[in-house]
């Protein structure tokens, strides 16, 4: 019989406790670490299985799920893959683009597993989606929009366009393909919390349509607006559709609409609409359930280190334009 894979969950924070709660329901043998003491001992995991110095455990493992402040991960990551481990780490990878690369290298070197978490790709409207876009049924593609916003408490180690506009920023990767060739932002910080320390972000993207027509998309980020914002639409030529990730389901709408021209004008055709259903499937869970099959295969993630990196690539360059005010031209 198999011995079950030694994960080590390194971080039991805000959404450490969602990771915990998926792997304990997972067959591996689980360790923890915490520095909290109060988060470490409230843990239902073994005492023989936990501890504050995630370090000593390194020796038994056989991977790693990181998710502790986005400013540790760098050279928590290192000491991981360095040591030989698979490594499975939240979003972003690092906040430099240089040290998400590196570790991409390091991990491809040593015939590792990096995994990094952008987990609307896990998502199975977004994979509808993405599909849907290479099957031409949107016809061409003119414009993204996206929204991730509402009033919460903000991430404490980085800005909102780190925290929440990056899910968007790999998304649009992983729906087009493509990276954009350049990008505009304007970014606040009503908070009064420092240097790209935003809470408000709103970011345009252009890509290169296969037609050299540019693709536009707009990601709007925010602690301030009342609700909770999850929305993605996508503008095509032939329809168009919204998908709402914080419907469980019935996530995505698909529109016939059309622009057509009749008697010298341009007329809005208004066709049908359809809803979607997709089965209630937790994209956590479903990530993490393919970072252990990726462990047992040794088959490349959905979102490895390269992708990672490119998410804080574009994410300086969204920075850099708005301290300039300029469009920042990223095209390779």
């Amino acid at each position: 019989m198999q011995q079950a894979k030694r994960i080590l969950l390194i971080g039991l924070g805000r959404w450490g406790a969602n990771h915990l709660r998926v792997l304990q329901s997972m067959p591996i043998d689980l360790f923890v670490a915490e520095q909290d003491p109060e988060r470490l001992n409230s843990s239902v995991v073994p005492q023989s299985h936990r501890t504050a110095d995630a370090r000593s455990l390194f020796p038994i493992i056989d991977a790693a799920v990181v998710v502790t402040p986005a400013h540790s991960h760098f050279e928590l990551c290192r000491d991981l893959l360095e040591a030989g481990k698979d490594v499975f780490v939240e979003k972003p990878i690092t906040l430099k683009s240089a040290e998400g690369r590196e570790l991409s290298e390091l991990a491809k070197r040593n015939g590792l597993i990096l995994q990094v978490g952008h987990i609307f790709r896990f998502d199975p409207a977004s994979v509808w989606m993405r599909d849907a876009i290479t099957q031409g049924r949107f016809g061409e593609i003119k414009m993204l929009r996206a929204n991730f916003s509402g009033f919460k408490r903000p991430r404490q180690d980085t800005g909102v366009t780190f925290a929440d506009g990056i899910h968007f920023i790999d998304l649009f990767q992983f729906l087009l393909g493509a990276s954009p060739r350049r990008v505009h932002a304007v970014m606040q910080n009503f908070l009064g919390r420092g240097d790209e320390m935003d809470d408000e972000s709103l970011i345009v993207l252009e890509y290169e349509r296969g037609d050299g027509a540019p693709i536009l998309a707009t990601i709007e980020s925010g602690y301030h607006r009342p609700g909770k914002m999850r929305e993605l639409t996508i503008v095509g030529k032939d329809s168009s559709a919204v998908c709402d990730y914080n419907v469980a389901q019935y996530k995505i709408k698909t529109f016939e609409n059309r622009h057509v021209t009749a008697d010298g004008e341009i007329k809005a055709a208004e066709g049908a609409a359809q809803q979607l259903e997709f089965p209630p499937e937790e994209p956590l869970r479903a990530e993490l359930v393919a970072f252990l099959d990726s462990i047992e295969t040794r088959k490349s993630p959905l979102v490895d280190g390269t992708d990672g990196a490119e998410a804080v690539r574009i994410v300086e360059a969204a920075l850099e334009s708005a301290r300039t005010g300029k469009w920042i031209d990223i095209s390779k």
